[in-house]
């Protein structure tokens, strides 16, 4: 509703708009638009056919955030939850499994930028957000087997990849299956 609201405004003022997949001088959304499909977002990397077997022991990732292979048999609900503090590793990655993309983000992102990342997940069914300690990049967005790290929130491929990734038949081992957990929601389980 924010982004509507911002996006009437501009028009009426006859302002440029900088919200993220609007039209922008530098063609951000024509850009944004291109990308339709695995492998066309630049900077993206993968891994092989990561393992999708299930412990209960912390898993030593390579990734960080990681994108694929042990995780717990516990997923953290992916129904367009916003989580405040970290979640542990090995459940975000089983809802990876489930075809669900993680937006992480550094814990020291200003609010307002926080807030631009929310209005990508908030109720939208297969994605989950949360800050990420340490992380490589101001945002790290991660599905099975993918990840992007951009330095700005308002880079179009962030976008891209939520829309190409959620539930991507190509790429999610276990598509279809839920995201839904509220116990998780209600109590979620922080890193080890």
């Amino acid at each position: 509703m924010r982004r509507v609201c911002l996006l009437l405004l501009f028009a009426l003022c006859g302002c440029v708009s900088q919200i993220p997949g609007t039209a922008t001088p530098d063609g951000g959304a024509a850009e944004q638009a291109s990308y339709t499909s695995d492998g066309d977002i630049p900077g993206v990397t993968t891994l092989d056919s990561p393992r999708t077997d299930h412990t209960e022991e912390a898993v030593d990732y390579t990734e960080s955030p990681p994108y694929g292979g042990q995780h717990d048999p516990v997923w953290a609900d992916c129904t367009g939850t916003v989580y405040d503090e970290p979640i542990r590793s090995e459940n975000a990655v089983h809802s990876l499994e489930h075809g669900a993309v993680w937006v992480t983000y550094s814990p020291e992102l200003a609010v307002e930028d926080v807030e631009v990342l929310e209005v990508l997940v908030t109720g939208v069914d297969y994605t989950m957000m949360s800050p990420y300690p340490d992380l490589d990049a101001v945002v790290s967005v991660q599905s099975w087997g993918r990840q992007l790290e951009v330095d700005s929130v308002d880079d179009p491929r962030i976008e891209a990849f939520l829309r190409i990734y959620a539930q991507n038949v190509e790429t999610t081992p276990e598509i279809g299956a839920t995201c839904s957990n509220p116990d998780f929601a209600s109590s979620p389980r922080r890193p080890d």
